[in-house]
């Protein structure tokens, strides 16, 4: 397994000497104006909270990108980004770190490079590896103790996994359910797994979740019904589907349930909602 772990704090040096150089101001001094619509908003303590807090992010697909991405720019002060799996042509229709100069890069380093520059004051564990359920506990805990907890994973063993670790520990922790083959995000919605409804990913994580005795995992989904798509129709015919064309996806869909669940863990850790 490969593991990369890049600590971005350890360039601000460099970062601050070159604000000086370009624009004859302190880093601290740019930092603030990035955020200064915020705190509009929040206020300076809001993003004081925000500034203090680190918040571990697990998938960089079209969800976890996106979500990083908006805990970058609200001033979030140390994010652990974690995921495997470099980029390929085929995530640039929906995930943030994806253009063709990025195509074969690790995510977790590329997401790295796009969270130093929104904010340089940030630090960024990056690393690049394969989250293994049954050895959960030794690539995570010598992580310390993050604030929020975002699963954006794809796999459900691990989802289970991750949750069961995060509640023995009582670690707040937001989770996404299935955003493929779906077309309206107005449709998105915040609940307990127990809760859910519609949704195929979160019929499976109920009844394992029941099985496993997690008793509370909020989680992101939609009850919409999933479009037929082609791929479908040719399996329901008897015909042997093309490897990776089962599963159809927006350009929009994974972004916004990413901002939904940035939006949900700013809230929180700001004290702007409970």
């Amino acid at each position: 397994m490969k593991r990369v772990v890049t600590a971005i704090r350890a360039v601000l040096g460099f970062r601050a000497a070159e604000f000086q150089a370009t624009g004859g101001i302190s880093l601290n001094e740019s930092v603030n104006k990035r955020f200064a619509r915020s705190d509009l908003i929040l206020g300076e303590a809001g993003r004081q909270r925000l500034s203090s807090s680190c918040v571990m992010v697990l998938g960089l697909g079209g969800v976890g990108s996106s979500c990083v991405e908006a805990l970058a720019r609200a001033g979030i002060g140390s994010l652990i980004v974690i995921d495997r799996d470099t980029l390929e042509e085929t995530n640039i229709n929906r995930q943030a770190i994806a253009f063709t100069s990025t195509l074969g890069r690790a995510k977790a380093e590329v997401m790295a490079q796009m969270v130093h520059e929104i904010n340089p004051a940030c630090c960024v564990t990056a690393i690049v590896d394969y989250i293994n359920p049954t050895t959960l506990d030794e690539q995570l805990g010598p992580l310390g103790t993050p604030d929020y907890v975002v699963d954006a994973i794809d796999t459900i063993t691990q989802k289970l996994a991750l949750a069961q670790w995060c509640e023995q520990r009582g670690l707040p922790l937001i989770s996404s359910m299935g955003g493929a083959n779906k077309l309206d995000p107005t449709q998105l919605r915040f609940a307990n797994i127990h809760q859910t409804q519609g949704c195929s990913m979160s019929r499976i994580m109920r009844k394992e979740c029941r099985r496993r005795g997690i008793r509370k995992l909020e989680v992101l989904y939609s009850p919409e019904v999933e479009v037929v798509v082609e791929a479908q129709k040719h399996a329901e015919r008897g015909q042997r589907p093309e490897r990776g064309t089962i599963l159809g996806t927006m350009s929009y869909f994974p972004p916004i349930m990413g901002q939904m669940m940035a939006s949900l863990v700013i809230r929180r850790l700001a004290g702007v909602e409970s």
